[in-house]
């Protein structure tokens, strides 16, 4: 197999978030975007108690991008104004398709904040394109057990597919646009080869660990832990240096302009007033507070 040659290598330092502290690999000043991913926040872990709980986002709107989270620990409430409510576990996937818009509200529930315990996970902003930015919204929810799962062959480390495709095995998740995403966790010593289409752009996010990419870069907590890959090759190489979880990501690229304006991502700054000025005319649906 040919690698992939890596083309930005980049940190996951911290940035205040309102109450929230989270990391933010995506964007920084050294990687504006990956296209078509807009946007990753890295959450937690944090201790919520019933005397401590900064993770709780109240209804706020979304248009033309998918919002996913990745939930790695703990428990979190799923609330939107498609009428979906579901309880979200750890290893539990929520994917949004916002398109025309939709308003969600997340955060750890009741029951989880009451006996308390640790939350974290990824916030993943996936672009829509332009002819689909404006498609009826869409809620997705899938389970940590629902997922495929690939071993390798020392047996040490664990691919879950949860969109895409690899050796053959589909995620769960149907996409709107060619994407694979998938969650590794590695024991120790482990060894892996993930093949990617070089019609993708991809990039690799340590959640946590150390771990060698392509026998030539190293990603590990609090130094470096994200990867861009060049469309170069068929894939890459993994060896985990101790027990580590990374998240990796791929799609095809759209190459056009991307305007954002807070929970808003569009082409044009025209229609970032036009999504403002609906969400204020109720066009995007409603969602009490509790």
């Amino acid at each position: 197999m040919k690698l992939n040659t890596i083309q930005t290598i980049g940190r996951s330092d911290f940035v205040n978030m309102g109450p929230i502290r989270l990391r933010q690999p995506l964007p920084t000043s050294e990687i504006e975007m990956v296209d078509p991913f807009i946007l990753l926040h890295h959450y937690g872990p944090y201790q919520i108690s019933e005397k401590n709980n900064p993770f709780d986002l109240g209804p706020h709107p979304h248009r033309g991008f998918e919002p996913v989270t990745f939930l790695v620990q703990g428990e979190q409430l799923h609330r939107d104004s498609l009428g979906n409510e579901s309880v979200v576990k750890a290893g539990d996937v929520k994917w949004t398709t916002a398109g025309r818009g939709i308003i969600h509200a997340e955060g750890p529930n009741k029951t989880f904040v009451k006996k308390g315990g640790t939350i974290e996970g990824i916030q993943l902003w996936l672009n829509l394109p332009a002819e689909k930015k404006m498609i009826q919204p869409n809620y997705q929810h899938a389970k940590h057990e629902e997922f495929n799962v690939l071993i390798s062959e020392d047996n040490k480390v664990e691919t879950r597919i949860i969109a895409g495709e690899f050796q053959n095995t589909y995620g769960k998740i149907a996409t709107q646009t060619p994407v694979n995403a998938f969650m590794i966790t590695a024991k120790s010593g482990g060894i892996e080869q993930i093949r990617f289409s070089n019609s993708h752009k991809g990039m690799l996010y340590l959640i946590k660990g150390k771990v060698s990419v392509n026998d030539t870069e190293i990603l590990e907590l609090n130094e470096h832990q994200l990867l861009q890959f060049h469309q170069d090759g068929e894939g890459f190489k993994i060896e985990a240096q101790t027990d580590s979880t990374l998240l990796f990501l791929s799609g095809e690229p759209f190459h056009e302009p991307v305007a954002t304006y807070g929970p808003y991502v569009m082409n044009t700054q025209t229609e970032l007033l036009e999504a403002m000025r609906d969400y204020q005319m109720g066009k995007m649906g409603f969602l009490p507070a509790h």
